[in-house]
């Protein structure tokens, strides 16, 4: 079913995943200051809008994938040009400004790192966690995350219309950045000893989560300021990310609220 909304075309497909399709429409929606998720564009389709469109996304920061025709036309069979764009549904916030606001208030800021979690299920329940715990923010990368549509809205129980969701170009820089701002890191991997009950939370903390495939890329290991664990006692080696997510962060909340 289509419908026009703002002026554009949008194509309910699927699991209602919202999307612009075409060239021309693409390029409105990039200079009308749309929140685009994603821009998926023909690999093998390369003339003159579409490099238009590559060059727009590239001054805004938007992420672009170059895929197979097929890819395309399983999101929409209609006139695609080559191009779609996958709309974000929610407003990304400044983490700056998250930062700068806690500080302000005479809060320590915690800030929730979420790399590579592309299951959008777990992904919104991550949210609707962080949301009701009162972390200040989530940050996820621009590319290689899950994609913030209404199926991840809809799992986070309304939480992502309330909770700041930060994109990062490279999220290596990011905590970097963070770092600088005063900020502990804590990674929380398997590969430690040290138990997440020894982290003090109540600094300033930024928690990253990993990927479920392969846990925290190395070079945010590198980084971190500390490593912890969840205690396990069963059989099975880990738990799901959302549920490890929900378990470390009411671990910070218990700190902050003792």
């Amino acid at each position: 079913m289509e419908k026009r909304t703002d002026g554009f075309l949008i194509n309910k497909g699927e699991n209602e995943k919202d999307f612009i399709f075409g060239t021309r429409a693409v390029m409105e929606a990039i200079n009308a200051q749309k929140d685009i998720d994603k821009i998926l564009v023909d690999k093998d389709v390369n003339n003159e809008l579409v490099k238009e469109v590559l060059q727009m996304a590239k001054q805004e920061r938007i992420p672009v994938v170059r895929v197979p025709e097929g890819k395309l036309n399983r999101t929409t069979r209609k006139n695609h040009q080559g191009v779609i764009a996958h709309m974000s549904a929610i407003q990304y916030a400044s983490l700056d400004n998250v930062i700068e606001e806690c500080f302000s208030k005479g809060i320590a800021p915690m800030i929730l790192i979420l790399d590579r979690i592309t299951d959008v299920r777990n992904f919104g329940a991550i949210a609707r966690t962080a949301e009701c715990a009162g972390v200040h923010a989530i940050v996820i990368p621009e590319k290689g995350s899950a994609q913030i549509n209404s199926d991840a809205v809809k799992t986070s129980a309304g939480a992502l219309n309330h909770l700041p969701v930060c994109r990062a170009k490279n999220l290596y820089y990011t905590v970097k950045d963070l770092k600088k701002m005063g900020l502990n890191i804590v990674s929380v991997t398997e590969k430690t000893e040290r138990l997440m009950y020894e982290a003090d939370y109540t600094l300033p903390t930024a928690l990253i989560m990993g990927s479920e495939e392969d846990g925290i890329s190395q070079e945010l290991i590198g980084i971190s300021d500390e490593f912890v664990k969840i205690p396990l006692a069963g059989n099975i080696e880990s738990l799901n990310v959302s549920v490890s997510a929900a378990v470390v962060i009411y671990e910070g909340i218990r700190q902050r609220k003792g």
